[in-house]
Formats: structure tokens, C-alpha cells, sequence
């Protein structure tokens, strides 16, 4: 593996070039695709803190899980579990019961959504520039 910090950087750069992206989508009203997105931002940004403590290898999608060891994420587990649950049925129609993803989410869960991301990566940064990695 690369160098923590250098691994760390590399993901948390994705994340924040995601979060872009996903506020574009909240503009132009694409709710389930930012709903979606902002998981997998959040995802980005918890790996980029794991790799910064030194992790090899760091798997799995389910943020919640990811977060545990991360105290400085304690904080946001339960905005991490609502983000989970936009893990497939953002995506899917077969996700929801009769109903099609773009059609279903909604203006306020996207804005929420990105305020969520917004802020995961916020503290990421915070803990990898001060090297308070635990």
C-alpha cells in the first residue's frame, strides 16, 4: 500500500470531488442519485480516515460499520444510517415497494443528504490535518 497519508489524500480528494458533483444533482433535482452519491461519498471519506491511520485494507460498503472504530465519527452514526439505507434502493426500482427512485426521493432527503457528506468530510479533514487519527 502507498503511504497512509498519501492513500488518505487520494480518497478524500474523490469525496470531495463527488460532494461537487452531488450538489450539482441537488440543483438540477436529481434526488435519488444524491441520495445515492452522498453514501458513497461518506464512504470515500471514512476509508480516507481508516487508511490515514495506517489501515492496509479497508472493505465494505455499510458506513455505520465503517465509522465504528472512528470515535471522531461517533457523532454522525446516526445520519450514517439513514445514508445506508440509499445504499440500492436509490438505484433500483425492484429496491422499492412500487415505486421507481427517481420519482420517490425527495428534495429535503438529498439536501439532507449532501448537508450530511458535507459535514463527514468536514471532520475527516479536520482529523487528518491534525493527526489525531483514533
Amino acid at each position: 500500500m502507498k503511504e497512509p497519508n498519501h492513500e488518505a489524500n487520494r480518497w478524500l480528494s474523490q469525496a470531495e470531488d463527488d460532494l461537487k458533483y452531488a450538489q450539482l444533482g441537488l440543483r438540477e433535482g436529481f434526488f435519488a442519485q444524491v441520495c445515492y452519491q452522498c453514501q458513497q461519498i461518506c464512504e470515500k471519506a471514512i476509508k480516507a480516515l481508516r487508511y490515514g491511520r495506517g489501515e492496509r485494507l479497508v472493505l465494505g460498503h455499510a458506513l455505520v460499520e465503517l465509522a465504528a472504530p472512528l470515535a471522531a465519527l461517533a457523532r454522525f452514526r446516526e445520519h450514517l444510517a439513514v445514508l445506508d439505507q440509499y445504499y440500492i434502493p436509490t438505484r433500483y426500482p425492484n429496491g422499492l415497494p412500487g415505486g421507481v427512485p427517481s420519482e420517490v426521493y425527495t428534495r429535503t432527503q438529498a439536501a439532507a443528504a449532501v448537508e450530511v457528506a458535507q459535514q463527514v468530510i468536514a471532520a475527516v479533514r479536520r482529523e487528518l490535518s491534525t493527526g489525531r487519527m483514533h
